[in-house]
């Protein structure tokens, strides 16, 4: 029991991604939220393997080679909670919204999920639902109500609670990765139409959020594996130098390496790919909803990649920004440089961390 907020709570989110897993712990002492310890560890300093199978969009390694992982991470940050909230990846979530006919919140859930037989693509029996109304209901709807459902594969969840269970950590949620993007990075107040882009090593998430209410998801497969593996080929380079070109130059570049080719121009073809796919989620919305974007925030990894923030802007014409999640947490000012550089990629940790201090 919270008593007037006296008495500090902690909680744990854990992002376990494609290439790394990150841990952020945060607590909360009167009103003040306060970030306590982060940690990650990437797949690449513990196996030859991604931490997931993209061909089932499950977790590649044993549940007993990711507890290691995190068990490390929690004692090398001397991470205290034992309460956790894990994140699901966007390629491991469905999501659609449809309309019903006005009708009593009491009648709502058996037609929700009627009609998710609809649309969710694999028997209701391999998943677990959840949903939201988009719009209110009263008395006197006339109108239809807009739903939000989210599936999971059941694989999946049972995966994440046998990996909390051997950590001896309580699982007070598993929750998907977009609804944390939302939390860390979108204020309870603000009501304007904002798109959240998360450049992952794996894939890229456009979603669309209005008045701090998920409309529109759209997961993609062009991703920064994707841009290291071009720059490999094209300069004929290993992997790992591929990797430090894209970091060091990115699109800002035009420098040589060794005449075979420029770090700009051979990534440029797929940022305009990402740049067409981000369009296509905008102008959908646009289509359906009738209101623009305010403005674009970019989370993940690469989100960081040299002159990318400038290429958008210019393409967009509106504000483009690089999320800084920890902007409203209380931290020792030693940090402010390194948590504003790996901000954007501890921004799905940061999220499930506050999950728990909404509850």
């Amino acid at each position: 029991m919270r008593f007037l907020g006296l008495i500090p709570q902690r909680f744990l989110g854990i992002d376990i991604g494609t290439s790394a897993i990150k841990l952020v712990e945060v607590s909360s002492w009167a009103g003040r939220k306060k970030l306590e310890n982060y940690g990650e560890i990437s797949a690449s300093a513990l196996y030859e393997k991604p931490f997931r199978t993209f061909e089932k969009s499950t977790l590649s390694l044993s549940s007993q080679d990711i507890s290691r992982a995190i068990k490390a991470i929690i004692e090398e940050s001397k991470i205290k909670s034992k309460k956790a909230i894990f994140s699901i990846p966007d390629f491991s979530t469905f999501f659609t919204t449809f309309k019903l006919p006005p009708m009593s919140s009491t009648e709502i859930p058996q037609a929700v999920r009627s009609e998710a037989m609809r649309h969710v693509p694999v028997p209701l029996g391999e998943v677990t639902l959840d949903w939201q109304l988009l719009s209110k209901v009263t008395d006197q709807a006339t109108k239809d109500l807009e739903v939000l459902l989210v599936t999971v594969p059941n694989e999946v969840i049972n995966q994440y609670r046998e990996i909390a269970e051997k950590l001896g950590l309580e699982l007070l949620a598993l929750e998907a990765e977009v609804f944390g993007l939302v939390r860390a990075l979108i204020d309870r107040d603000d009501k304007d139409t904002v798109a959240l882009v998360d450049i992952g090593a794996r894939s890229t998430t456009c979603s669309i959020i209005d008045k701090r209410t998920l409309k529109i998801s759209h997961s993609f497969d062009i991703s920064g594996n994707d841009l290291t593996e071009r720059i490999s080929k094209a300069l004929s380079i290993d992997y790992k130098k591929a990797e430090d070109l894209k970091k060091k130059h990115g699109i800002l570049s035009a420098e040589q390496d060794l005449r075979k080719g420029d770090v700009k121009e051979v990534l440029l073809p797929l940022i305009d790919l990402i740049i067409s796919e981000i369009n296509k989620v905008l102008e959908g919305f646009y289509s359906r909803e009738k209101k623009e974007v305010k403005r674009i925030i970019l989370a993940g990894g690469e989100s960081l990649l040299p002159g990318l923030l400038e290429y958008l802007r210019d393409y967009f014409k509106k504000e483009v920004k690089v999320a800084n999640p920890f902007s409203k947490i209380f931290f020792p000012p030693i940090l402010d440089k390194t948590l504003e550089e790996m901000g954007p990629s501890y921004t799905i940790a940061l999220g499930m961390a506050l999950r728990g201090l909404e509850d």
